[in-house]
């Protein structure tokens, strides 16, 4: 599975032949530029670009393109080499935009030469930028790293080549401009020899739902975009830790797995429409995959998407009515003669009533998209398994332990201020790749602002605890535990379903000594993992590390952390997911001030969540800002309690 970065975030690099991809909603021309132990540029010779294509190790092309693909080999680099800047910039004289953003965010995404996708990332948050630093791959203790930068320069090239010491920048980029020129842009980039001409999975390279939404400038050329699922969505990867069937230890892999190449089996058939001109009747599990779950998980990506287009078709539309209305405005008010009198209020009704005409077809065709969205989420919701059902959920009275990990799990659900009750659920792939971030201050949101502080703080960590509970319950006996550390002893309340049920191993850490003892003991367990991974011994691991995925909550931090435990937490933010230790931190991000920007890279590495209602999520590929709604336990039910109850006895019956 591909990981999905965001800014400031690295992740490993499993191989040296690589292959870099770019996808964007214009043309853009690459480069790259090597970089020594200290990062410097030591000249023009260490430029890789559209008029000096080749340098030992790099290839980059010739022209710009919406589809860029370049050859990276790490292994050939020269020694001296310890770092590669992966540049995108906007062609100069071409007639395209001028900056990023008046254009769909590019997506990066680094690949193996087979295909395998690596990581990926999109750069949104461009404005006036002309060029930016894309990737960073770097070496990391006798390995290598990509990072995701995203560092924008609104002087185009010419900044940045100076941002990096070279000297004459502007006339450096002012051949990269005239060498582009004299390869006109397209569409793709033809491949590169001896390379594969598309990849498993999407063949554009972009992240699920990218392919397919739609920009509000693109939507308002084209008008209100049909409701049409894209055939074949991005298939699931399986996710496993091997163990031997009568033991917790065995084989650690971490690792995701390739992409699956073969076709998924077909979906069943939708219901007919029971008279002609009726829209088509949803069916649960209408997505292709592999199972039910993974059928579900593409339908609900696809309900994402489809309610993603159909809202920046509608808000594009409504644009475009505003707008035409406003020109036709002014156009009759120039003339004088049409400032006074009949004729004058006679162009501003017709203006009007184009509006409203306009406004009202694609209002009409909103409407028409929500309502079918609204019916297949009807459907769909109580079909779902325990890992993506509400807590009020029926499946959680009958719950069984299950004998697999599942592919996703559900954090909660979004929905746009178009139609508040079409939520979408927030799905996020099992292994976790990022950690999660309980946002306990006031967000700015309206529920956080009506939210005394005290109750704020209670219910994020009443949202760390459901989402502790989901995970342990929808992973098999021994395969997931939960440590906590609580400084101050504040959340007993909280902690209360775990602690009751027996799923924690051990109490809740408290004080400086427990805080240390705990993230001592799980940063001895990362550098183990990766060692053992690394050297493919995992038998050498001590018999008494416990090598089943590991959760930590943190509550209130930064209360109870010296300067050692905040970087011991960094470092398992940073390095501790590839090899299964997980954060979930309840924090309000003001109380860690002191700490200046040194946790800034903390932060952007954490997948923020709130503990009530908030539209902090935003959509890379087509702006939205979505709104988040946590997950709740229904006020009074035991059923987390009792689903954990059941979880606990089948793993003391597995320990036996």
């Amino acid at each position: 599975m591909t990981a999905e970065l965001v800014r400031g975030q690295n992740h490993p690099l499993p191989r040296t032949r690589l292959e870099i991809r770019v996808t964007a909603g214009t043309p853009v021309m690459a480069c790259a530029t090597l970089g020594d132990e200290q990062g410097i540029v030591r000249g023009t010779e260490w430029i890789a670009h559209p008029g000096a294509p080749t340098l030992p190790g790099i290839e980059v092309s010739r022209r710009a393109a919406v589809g860029l693909r370049f050859h990276v080999d790490l292994d050939a680099l020269p020694d001296q080499v310890h770092l590669v800047h992966v540049l995108l910039a906007l062609p100069e004289g071409g007639g395209g935009p001028e900056r990023f953003g008046t254009t769909a965010a590019p997506f990066a995404a680094v690949t193996s030469t087979d295909g395998t996708e690596v990581a990926g990332f999109t750069l949104t948050g461009l404005d006036a930028e002309s060029a930016v630093i894309a990737l960073e791959l770097y070496r990391r203790r006798g390995g290598w790293k990509v990072r995701a930068v995203g560092q924008g320069y609104a002087g185009g090239l010419a900044e940045l080549f100076g941002d990096q010491g070279l000297p004459q920048a502007r006339a450096l980029a002012a051949a990269v401009h005239e060498a582009v020129i004299r390869h006109p842009a397209g569409t793709a980039q033809t491949p590169l020899p001896g390379l594969p001409d598309s990849a498993p999975g999407r063949p554009d390279g972009l992240p699920p739902s990218a392919a397919t939404a739609p920009t509000p400038a693109t939507a308002a050329t084209v008008g209100p975009v049909p409701q049409s699922r894209s055939p074949e969505p991005e298939p699931a990867d399986a996710v496993s830790v091997a163990r031997p069937a009568d033991g917790p230890r065995g084989a650690v892999d971490y690792t995701h797995p390739g992409r699956r190449t073969s076709a998924p089996p077909t979906p069943p058939p939708a219901t007919p429409p029971g008279l002609p001109g009726e829209p088509t009747r949803p069916v649960a599990g209408d997505a292709t995959g592999w199972s039910m779950e993974e059928r579900l998980y593409n339908q609900v990506w696809g309900m994402f998407e489809d309610l993603a287009r159909s809202v920046a078709a509608y808000r594009s539309a409504k644009d475009f009515a505003e707008s035409r209305m406003d020109q036709e405005l002014d156009q009759v008010l120039s003339d004088p003669r049409n400032r006074l009198g009949g004729a004058g209020d006679a162009a501003r009704e017709a203006a009007r009533a184009k509006h409203d005409q306009l406004l009202g077809r694609a209002r009409e065709v909103l409407d028409r998209d929500l309502a079918q969205l609204l019916a297949e989420s009807e459907v769909v919701e109580p079909a779902l398994p325990p890992a993506f059902a509400r807590w009020d959920h029926p499946v959680w009275h009958d719950y069984r332990v299950p004998g697999e990990a599942p592919m996703a799990l559900r954090l909660g659900d979004v929905h746009l201020p178009e139609r508040p009750d079409l939520r979408i659920p927030m799905l996020v792939r099992l292994p976790l790749e990022r950690g999660l971030w309980v946002d306990s201050g006031r967000s700015g949101s309206e529920d956080a602002l009506m939210t005394d502080d005290d109750q704020l703080r209670a219910l994020a960590m009443d949202t760390a605890v459901a989402h502790a509970g989901r995970l342990l319950a929808v992973h098999p006996p021994g395969e997931f535990t939960v440590q906590v550390i609580d400084p101050a002893g504040s959340a007993a309340a909280a902690l209360a379903p775990l602690t009751a049920s027996g799923m924690l191993d051990e109490p809740p850490a408290s004080g400086a000594g427990g805080v240390a003892a705990v993230l001592a003991k799980l940063t001895r367990r990362v550098d183990l993992v990766q060692m053992a991974v690394r050297g493919g011994a995992p038998e050498s691991l001590p018999p008494d590390l416990d090598i089943a995925e590991q959760l930590l909550i943190v509550n209130d931090f930064p209360h109870g952390f010296d300067d050692r435990a905040v970087t011991q937490l960094r470092y398992l933010a940073d390095e501790g997911p590839a090899v299964g230790v997980h954060l979930l931190m309840v924090a309000d991000r003001e109380d860690a001030r002191a700490y200046g920007p040194v946790l800034d890279p903390l932060w952007r590495s954490l997948l923020r969540i709130t503990p009530v209602p908030d539209d902090h999520l935003a959509d890379p590929w087509v702006g939205h800002l979505w709104t988040y709604e946590p997950p709740r336990v229904p006020p009074g039910s035991r059923v987390l309690r009792q689903v954990l109850e059941r979880a606990a006895s089948a793993r003391r019956s597995w320990r036996r």
